[in-house]
């Protein structure tokens, strides 16, 4: 299937590793161009350096703190230094562990930045670059924790819920603009993030609690790879999904116990 991504511009946050790198790799496995940024410089531009090398397209890695306003506006510039934005996944974020009674205010608003205000920032950056190309799509990677919270990280349950409405909002706002805005809502899936957490817990049965967590979560009995979400992603950013506006897609193997 020719997802019609050839020649696109497609800006990924958190793009150095994990999931964004996932979905960086596949946009550019379908041609697309892609401008990636994490904080860290060696571990993007390596990144960026083997997509590029790989795929045979333009790919920029750009060190940027996507939790500050000067980091989104670097962002914004190097895609106009590009030619433009096509595409924008807000993906950059990470998972929290508190209570709500002992958690200060800082760590509140270190994730409502990271994860809302980024993608109010980015989003609102690189809007004019989209429509001035002929229009685009948004992607918001939120999560399952949305809509069905795990106990140990409120935080991140309520950013992630905060992204999802925002999406929401944005792509009303947006879709006059020919952008469509969207939010994926992933369950398990196996990053690095997970597996260092497995073998920091169970040392070399790291693979065993894995599977004790897909087993209490998932009734697909195993985590996602990077790739499989990753190519949803793409999918719903193409011209493929041209009628998927403002929705909040569950990739969850089944997590979710509501309708």
């Amino acid at each position: 299937m020719d997802l019609g991504l050839n020649g696109k511009r497609a800006v990924v946050t958190g793009g150095s590793r994990g999931i964004g790198l996932g979905i960086a790799r596949a946009f550019a496995r379908e041609g697309a161009d892609v401008l990636i940024t994490a904080r860290t410089q060696s571990a993007v531009a390596r990144a960026a350096e083997e997509i590029a090398s790989e795929f045979g397209v333009a790919a920029r890695g750009i060190a940027s703190d996507v939790a500050t306003a000067e980091g989104c506006a670097a962002i914004v510039a190097a895609a106009a230094e590009m030619g433009g934005a096509d595409i924008f996944v807000s993906n950059a974020g990470t998972g929290s562990n508190e209570t709500v009674m002992d958690a200060p205010d800082e760590k509140w608003l270190e994730f409502w930045n990271l994860h809302v205000m980024a993608a109010v920032r980015l989003s609102r950056g690189l809007a004019p670059q989209m429509e001035a190309r002929g229009g685009g799509a948004m992607l918001m990677n939120a999560s399952i924790c949305a809509v069905q919270p795990l106990w140990y990280e409120p935080i991140y349950n309520t950013t992630k819920a905060a992204l999802m409405m925002f999406s929401k909002c944005l792509s009303t706002e947006m879709i006059g603009r020919n952008i469509r805005v969207n939010t994926v809502n992933p369950g398990l899936v196996r990053t690095p993030d997970w597996e260092n957490t497995a073998r920091e817990l169970r040392g070399e049965k790291w693979e065993d609690y894995l599977q004790e967590v897909a087993d209490e979560h998932a009734p697909i009995r195993r985590f996602a790879s990077v790739e499989e979400l990753a190519d949803f992603c793409v999918f719903l950013c193409s011209a493929r999904a041209s009628y998927l506006v403002g929705s909040a897609v569950h990739v969850d193997g089944g997590m979710l116990r509501t309708v």
